[in-house]
This record gives structure tokens, C-alpha cells and sequence, in this order.
């Protein structure tokens, strides 16, 4: 797996990361041994982007990572992230961007991650109580402190981010993007954050699933997964969404690729860091192979026409939740 450089300040990491969020949360069933496997798998291919947050459990997946890498230290980049307040038996309390939490939350994760630096911590979501030149003040403090070497924030508009970035550098913004989210196109984040020379993360990048083509039926999807309360999961929007992915899926036929690899690889040419969520080594294998793709302008110019902004049936969210 190649590298890049992300952002302006210094960040380097696979060109493509992992999203450790579903080993713990949120999609299903799981299996620590598998998870466990996958992402001493992800390291030996070069994947070493791995991307978690104290929200996924809480706490479980910064643990399990800690557990599955913690000898691989030194070959990884982990990013965090913290918003919602936690007490330290998992009690969630709302959103809290203070500083004080914020210090307290840094301490805890890197004590579950079973480090002594976050490569990249992010704000996860902006509070709208706190100023963001507090939240960000304390984590510029952090970074002074040898805790944290890079800086992020997720989900935020760019006059956010640009007050953000005011008050320390950031070196990436975490948002969702996708052949079926490309708001970040339209709405100034891209450009922004390009502006700034502020690197960019997509989270969701295979539209939690839809776009790999297996996801055909809602009943699919397991009792607790959370897509089942994402109004794009309803069955009316997943059978109009469905005619979206088989367009996909015949322009990856005609490269010889899966639809998984077309839109990982359509992500790579718009210069950012997709970050695939999977719990399995055989998925995290074919999302990988993705970054040797490279796509010609016809193939571009003919995805951009199956899948243009606004294309997808239903809102991305349901809630705030990520």
C-alpha cells in the first residue's frame, strides 16, 4: 500500500485507512478473534491507517485495539476521536467540546489504547454549547503536551473550520463521502479544507455497505444494526437505490473490477483518505487492492454520470449518530 501525505503539517499514512468502528458497534454481530486478525492483516498490507474514537463501545474498540496492536505500535497511525461526554462506566451525558472533558477524554483513550500518542485526534462532532476555539484550544495543549501529534475535526461546516484552524492547525477533517453522500462537493467543505491545506477523510465511503452490491433487501440487515434506523435503509429507498448500484456495478464489470474497487478507487482520484470499515481479513483484502486502480478520465467522467450529486433515496442520517 502506497502512502500520502495528509494535510499540510507533517501527517503521513496509507493511502487508504481502516475504520475499526463495526468490530465493536453497530453492525451486527461480532467476532473479537476475526477483528483481531483483520487488523494485524490490514498492517501487513500496508493498511496502517487505523481509525477509531472512544464512542465505538464506548471504549471497546480503542481497547481492542490496543489489545490487537499494541506490539505494532510503532507501524500504525491511530486516530481518536472524542464529543460525546462518558463517564468512565460508559454512561453517555450528551455532547461535551469543554476543555476540561476534553483532557479528561485524551488521558482515557490513550490509557485503553495502550499508548503514550495519538498520531491524529479528533473533535467527533462540534458541540454547539462550547466555543470551537475552546475545544480546539485544548487540543492544540495536547499536542504541546506530547499526547497528540496531529489535529481533526469531523462533520464541520467551513466556517467552522476555518475558526478551527485559526486556533491550531488542523491536519484533517473527518466527513462522510461517497458515490451516494457527495455534499462535501457542493457545500465548500472540499474547497475549504483544499484551501487550508487541511487533509480529508472519508468515513463511509462504500455508503455503509450499499455500494459493495450486497445489500439487497432490508431483512439482510441484523435486529441491532443501526442502518435499520437510516431512513436511505428503508425498503422503498434501498430498492431505488439498488438501480444506482447496478450502474455502478456494470461500469466495474467493464474494467474487470468489483463495484467496491470502482468506488474506492473513485475516491482515491478525488485526492482524499477513504477509511472502508470491515470486521473481515477477506473484505479488508479486496478493499485494499483498490489502490492500484487507476481510473481514466472516461471512467471518471462515465461514474459521474450513474452516480451524481444527490442520486441517493433518503437522508444519510437518521440522527446525529455516527
Amino acid at each position: 500500500m502506497r502512502t500520502v501525505r495528509l494535510g499540510s503539517q507533517g501527517l503521513t499514512v496509507s493511502a487508504e485507512g481502516l475504520g475499526a468502528m463495526g468490530m465493536s458497534v453497530w453492525y451486527g454481530p461480532r467476532d473479537e478473534q476475526e477483528a483481531m486478525a483483520t487488523l494485524n492483516r490490514a498492517v501487513d498490507l500496508g493498511v496502517t491507517h487505523i481509525d477509531t474514537a472512544e464512542a465505538y463501545g464506548p471504549f471497546e474498540n480503542e481497547k481492542l485495539i490496543g489489545r490487537a496492536l499494541g506490539k505494532r505500535r510503532d507501524e500504525i497511525t491511530i486516530a481518536t476521536k472524542f464529543a460525546t461526554e462518558f463517564d468512565d462506566d460508559g454512561t453517555p451525558h450528551g455532547p461535551n467540546g469543554s476543555a476540561a472533558y476534553a483532557h479528561r477524554a485524551i488521558d482515557r483513550s490513550l490509557r485503553h489504547l495502550g499508548t503514550d500518542v495519538i498520531d491524529l485526534y479528533y473533535l467527533h462532532r462540534v458541540d454547539p454549547d462550547v466555543p470551537i476555539e475552546e475545544s480546539v484550544g485544548a487540543m492544540g495543549e495536547m499536542v504541546s503536551a506530547g499526547k497528540v501529534r496531529y489535529i481533526g475535526i469531523s462533520e464541520a461546516s467551513p466556517a467552522l473550520v476555518r475558526r478551527a484552524h485559526a486556533v491550531h492547525p488542523l491536519t484533517a477533517l473527518q466527513s462522510e463521502y461517497s458515490l451516494f453522500s457527495r455534499d462535501v462537493e457542493h457545500n465548500d467543505v472540499l474547497a475549504t479544507v483544499r484551501g487550508l491545506g487541511i487533509g480529508f477523510v472519508a468515513y463511509s465511503p462504500l455508503g455503509r455497505g450499499f455500494l459493495a452490491g450486497r445489500i439487497t433487501h432490508r431483512d439482510q440487515l441484523a435486529p441491532d444494526d443501526v442502518r435499520r434506523r437510516m431512513p436511505r435503509f428503508t425498503q422503498e429507498n434501498i430498492r431505488t437505490n439498488l438501480a444506482v448500484v447496478h450502474k455502478v456495478t456494470e461500469l466495474a464489470d467493464a474494467k474487470g473490477i468489483t463495484p467496491t474497487q470502482l468506488t474506492l478507487a473513485w475516491l482515491l482520484a478525488q485526492r482524499v483518505v477513504p477509511i472502508p470499515g470491515t470486521k473481515r481479513r477477506t473484505y479488508l483484502e479486496h478493499n485494499a487492492e483498490a489502490a492500484d486502480i487507476e481510473l481514466t478520465t472516461e471512467d471518471l467522467a462515465a461514474i459521474d454520470a450513474v452516480a451524481p450529486h444527490g442520486v441517493a433515496a433518503g437522508e444519510r442520517h437518521a440522527s446525529p449518530d455516527r
